[in-house]
């Protein structure tokens, strides 16, 4: 399972448990940031969904593990 987010401008292909480095996030260290902006998602294998231009109810969380 895996999902392309945009934040900052820029798009990450993003997996559970992966480690990103994007632009600052306005959020404490430690606290969770949700991603409303999935441009695709995929659940494995051949199923794909993507948005026109963002997939609409999707959402990926993530933590804020430092800022810099």
């Amino acid at each position: 399972m895996y999902a392309i987010i945009e934040t900052g401008g820029k798009q990450y292909r993003v997996a559970e448990g992966d480690v990103i480095r994007c632009d600052l996030i306005e959020a404490e260290v430690g606290k969770n940031v949700t991603f409303d902006r999935v441009v695709m998602a995929s659940k494995g294998g051949e199923r794909v969904t993507h948005g026109s231009p963002i997939v609409k109810g999707a959402t990926v969380t993530g933590k804020v593990l430092r800022q810099d």
